[in-house]
């Protein structure tokens, strides 16, 4: 199978006519994403994943289409860093430009697909930020052609991040699940999680790293990521030292789960993404 063939699975961006034409219609749209969340993979997640995602009582539908709108700021991040990234001249050798068009592709699609949800969960989707790629001088430009390893090391950031504060939100949509409609929110935070840790793992393979992060690793040269990977070198699963259950090692723990972000940690006034928003 390719790689730009196993990006697209699960994606929510590559559907057919008669899946497109439903989309035309909000109402039609909710009833197609009920019969779409059944080809998911998510029953297959063992029952101690699931529950061991962090919780949050929601109560109202407010709070999801926060939780909505802050992934809809994640993806307007790195839909607008990766159309600048294939439109530079000169930016991404040939070899490499055909995983970041489609992965560009999918980002697009991700942020229409947020969009398109919490307007028809009757929200205001959130306007796009202005973003800095440098985050106010801390980076060479990435989108300068001299810099591709910047490119490539911020890539890997975002994606990253995204896997990880995905997966800080899950649980509190599990908490809000509690109709079709609230439910068809976690299916679609849940899809486009899969289609980020498939990014993820490329990016990483392509910068000639393992496809998963290990420990609370930074990104070597661009030290001021830290943040990104902190809590990584957890290894209490469940209430549970993994390491006392097996003798593959500490590093070969963490490797084996992502650790989730909170929305402060993201978002919040020192977060991460915040870095790169100008207003």
């Amino acid at each position: 199978m390719s790689i730009i063939k196993l990006l697209d699975l699960f994606n929510i961006g590559e559907m057919s006519k008669e899946e497109s034409d439903v989309f035309s219609s909000r109402r039609e749209a909710f009833r197609k994403m009920g019969d779409f969340s059944k080809k998911l993979s998510l029953a297959a997640l063992p029952a101690v994943v699931l529950n061991s995602l962090p919780k949050v009582a929601f109560a109202q539908e407010a709070d999801v289409l926060g939780v909505l709108n802050y992934a809809l700021t994640l993806e307007y991040l790195e839909a607008s860093y990766y159309k600048m990234g294939v439109e530079a001249s000169g930016l991404i050798p040939a070899e490499d430009l055909p995983v970041f068009q489609q992965i560009s592709k999918h980002e697009t699609a991700h942020v229409a697909f947020l969009q398109e949800t919490i307007s028809a969960l009757g929200g205001t989707p959130v306007a796009e930020p202005t973003f800095d790629f440098t985050a106010g001088g801390a980076f060479p430009d990435p989108h300068d052609p001299a810099n591709y390893a910047t490119f490539m090391a911020l890539a890997q950031a975002f994606e990253d991040t995204g896997v990880r504060a995905y997966k800080g939100q899950a649980g509190a949509l599990m908490a809000a699940a509690e109709n079709e409609m609230m439910n068809t929110a976690l299916t679609a935070a849940l899809s486009i999680h899969g289609v980020e840790a498939r990014h993820a793992s490329q990016v990483r393979r392509m910068r000639g790293e393992k496809g998963w992060i290990v420990n609370a690793q930074a990104i070597e040269g661009v030290e001021a990521t830290q943040s990104i990977y902190a809590g990584e070198d957890n290894v209490t699963q469940g209430g549970v030292d993994v390491t006392t259950l097996t003798d593959v090692g500490m590093e070969a723990v963490t490797e084996a789960y992502d650790e989730p972000l909170t929305m402060e940690q993201v978002a919040g006034e020192n977060g991460i993404a915040t870095l790169f928003i100008v207003s």
